[in-house]
C-alpha cells in the first residue's frame, strides 16, 4: 500500500496528471445540466483538471483542498479556493458537488457528517459527480480511508436519482506508477 501523500508527493502528483482531461463523471454531470451554468464546489480540487472544464463552460467554482500545491495550480476570476480538509469545511449551497477521487480519502469516522453536508448543500435538481472506492479495492484495509460495498454506496443516494452508477474493477497503476487493484464506483446523481 502506498504511504499517505505529503505536500511534495501531491505536487509531484499534480505534475504527473497535468494536462489530463476532466473526469467523465464531471463532463456527464455538466451535460445533464443542458448548458445551464451555476455554482459548483470541487472537493479536492487538486491540479484543477475538473475545475477547468467547469470554468470554461461558465460556472463559478469554489475549490477546496488541503494541499497548498493544489491552491496554486489554477487561477481564474470565477474561481475561489479554500485551504483546508473538506471533511471539516462547511459547504455553501451549490448546484454541483464534484468529488473526483477525493471522498475515499475522508476518514470513515468523518464520512457520515461530510456526506450530510454534501447532501444538504444540494437543492432539488442539484447534482453530485464523483467516485467512491469499493470494498474490493486494494486500499480497503487502510483504516484512514472510506470504502463501500456496492449496496452501501447506492444507499448513500437515497433522495437522489442515480443517473450514472458504473462499477470499475481493474489491475493498473496509480498516477505515481505503483501497481494497484482498483474497485471504483463512478457516480452522477441528481437531488430529487
Amino acid at each position: 500500500m502506498e504511504k499517505r501523500a505529503n505536500a511534495r508527493d501531491w505536487a509531484s502528483y499534480y505534475a504527473r496528471t497535468a494536462g489530463r482531461p476532466p473526469r467523465a463523471t464531471t463532463v456527464e454531470a455538466l451535460a445533464r445540466f443542458g448548458g445551464r451554468t451555476g455554482f459548483a464546489v470541487d472537493l479536492g480540487i487538486g491540479g484543477g483538471r475538473d475545475a477547468r472544464v467547469l470554468l470554461d463552460r461558465g460556472w463559478r467554482v469554489l475549490g477546496i483542498d488541503g494541499s497548498p500545491a493544489a491552491l496554486t495550480a489554477l487561477r481564474h476570476p470565477a474561481l475561489r479556493v479554500r485551504s483546508g480538509r473538506f471533511e471539516t469545511t462547511e459547504l455553501p449551497p451549490c448546484d454541483l458537488v464534484n468529488a473526483s477521487f477525493s471522498l475515499p480519502l475522508c476518514h470513515p469516522s468523518a464520512f457520515p457528517a461530510l456526506w450530510g453536508r454534501i447532501s444538504a448543500a444540494l437543492p432539488p435538481g442539484g447534482r453530485f459527480a464523483g467516485q467512491l472506492y469499493g470494498d474490493r479495492d486494494e486500499w480497503a484495509g487502510d483504516p484512514a480511508m472510506t470504502h463501500f460495498p456496492e449496496s452501501g454506496a447506492r444507499a448513500l443516494f437515497a433522495g437522489f436519482e442515480i443517473e450514472r452508477f458504473a462499477e470499475e474493477e481493474a489491475d493498473t497503476v496509480t498516477p505515481r506508477g505503483t501497481p494497484k487493484h482498483w474497485h471504483i464506483f463512478h457516480i452522477v446523481a441528481r437531488r430529487a
